[in-house]
């Protein structure tokens, strides 16, 4: 018979919070040393989608930022997910990249698996269930957009796990730039090109008015007959032309102050070593 100092303790179920507490000492230790704990970044990103007549357009800027540099400034934000479903991604670049491949392939897995084409709502489930599971550790703010059996479908899915269903949405550190748009344009049944004005100018306010957005306009118009990917729609920040010269002679500004400071150094070991040039 076991004693109790081999006796294994079965661990209970649900989620397992034990590690709160180290945390909290670890942090209180930096924090005694003089050094701080580290904080979660800022990102930036302007993602939006809307539904009009015959389908859903999703829009999104191409500008990936580490910090406070542009990390680049052409990358991809519109996902596919399904041949009628795409995926936009703000927040953090790599989890919402590996969080949209994973759900592509389960996707396509349940698809094989029941014989139906899949629905924007199951998409949706699958995605939110995942980031609950992770208590919005994994930094995913996403916008899934398709067309299935039940029509034109938009939802909007947060990193904690709670969703939205609405007729135009947007997310990302450009969002409030993005919505003021639509709310005073979006009208229900709109045409195609109304629609994809709409979608742009929306990008492009959250473009000039956030910082952590930038670069380009890319749009994903899906309807029932198919998707039609627009790369590189419009470009409204493009660079300028400088127009002066910026350089200026030698003394233009006056040195005030000079300071010499001389290097001590020791030579610890000399060799010369002749080229041959035969």
């Amino acid at each position: 018979m076991l004693n109790s100092s081999t006796q294994y303790e079965m661990s209970s179920g649900g989620f397992n919070f034990e590690n709160a507490r180290r945390n909290a000492v670890l942090e209180a230790d930096l924090t005694e040393k003089g050094y701080k704990a580290p904080k979660a970044r800022k990102t930036g990103t302007t993602i939006a989608g809307i539904i009009f007549k015959d389908g859903v357009i999703l829009g999104a800027d191409t500008r990936a930022t580490d910090d406070m540099v542009v990390a680049d400034k052409n990358c991809i934000k519109i996902h596919y997910i399904a041949p009628k479903i795409y995926c936009c991604g703000a927040g953090v670049a790599a989890d919402a990249e590996v969080t949209t491949q994973m759900m592509s392939s389960n996707i396509e897995l349940h698809s094989l698996s029941t014989g139906r084409p899949p629905l924007v709502v199951t998409v949706t489930r699958q995605l939110k269930q995942m980031l609950f599971r992770y208590q919005g550790h994994i930094g995913s703010s996403l916008i899934v957009g398709g067309v299935d059996v039940n029509g034109p479908q938009l939802y909007s899915v947060y990193p904690h796990g709670s969703y939205d269903k609405l007729p135009f949405l947007t997310m990302g550190s450009g969002a409030a730039s993005a919505v003021s748009v639509f709310e005073d344009r979006f009208k229900p049944n709109m045409e195609l090109e109304e629609a994809k004005q709409l979608v742009r100018d929306a990008i492009v306010a959250g473009i000039f008015c956030d910082l952590g957005s930038g670069s380009n306009v890319d749009l994903c118009v899906i309807t029932e007959k198919g998707v039609d990917f627009l790369r590189g729609y419009d470009q409204p920040a493009e660079k300028g032309v400088r127009e002066g010269s910026y350089r200026y002679k030698q003394g233009t500004t006056p040195v005030l102050t000079k300071t010499i400071t001389p290097l001590t150094l020791d030579i610890v070991e000399e060799s010369v070593q002749t080229m041959d040039t035969q």
